[in-house]
């Protein structure tokens, strides 16, 4: 499965076109903005490949993280369809940088990976989230060995810090924890 929270560290996933909402154009979209509605007054919206240039002209809430939008240029059902499943991103740098106590997704991937003792449990390769919550998937040391999954939780990733280039973790009892010295 494809990485859905980047595509590279200069552009951000920010939703995904769902099913067509009507017979007009109007399509659904997963949100996966902290606000929604603020999908649609971002400008220099792509697809993956940064080929495709979306223009939201209108929006509107349906529930929780889904919105219906109206796209400029889009106005029949077929051409609605064409879009489901399509990764809607923007360039990181038309996003408002982060808060001190925030951080994208995106901002993750590639940091170290330590457990409370400073020992290195391995680097963040990834972050999935398959509907009830946020994993990450940490490489272990040197890149040799399976993968591990963690819940992106408070329990399980007690601190994160961007920064300073680092997680650190409590893995669940049932994962083999072995970190090595640095």
């Amino acid at each position: 499965m494809s990485d859905p929270t980047q595509n590279s560290a200069s552009r951000i996933l920010v939703g995904r076109f769902g099913a067509a909402q009507g017979v007009r154009g109007e399509v659904r979209v997963k949100s996966f903005t902290a606000d929604p509605l603020a999908l649609a007054s971002y400008k220099g919206l792509t697809d993956q490949a940064g080929t495709r240039s979306f223009v939201i002209e209108a929006a509107r809430a349906v529930k929780d993280d889904m919105i219906v939008v109206r796209l400029a240029g889009l106005r029949d059902r077929n051409g609605a369809e064409a879009l489901t499943n399509t990764d809607i991103y923007i360039a990181r740098d038309a996003l408002p940088p982060p808060d001190d106590d925030e951080f994208y997704v995106a901002d993750l991937v590639g940091l170290r990976v330590e457990l409370a003792d400073g020992s290195l449990f391995g680097k963040v390769r990834t972050v999935l989230n398959f509907g009830a919550g946020d994993i990450i998937e940490v490489e272990p040391p040197a890149g040799v060995g399976e993968t591990k999954l963690l819940p992106f939780t408070a329990a399980a990733v007690p601190v994160v810090d961007v920064r300073g280039g680092r997680i650190v973790v409590a893995p669940p009892d049932e994962i083999e924890v072995k970190g090595e010295d640095t």
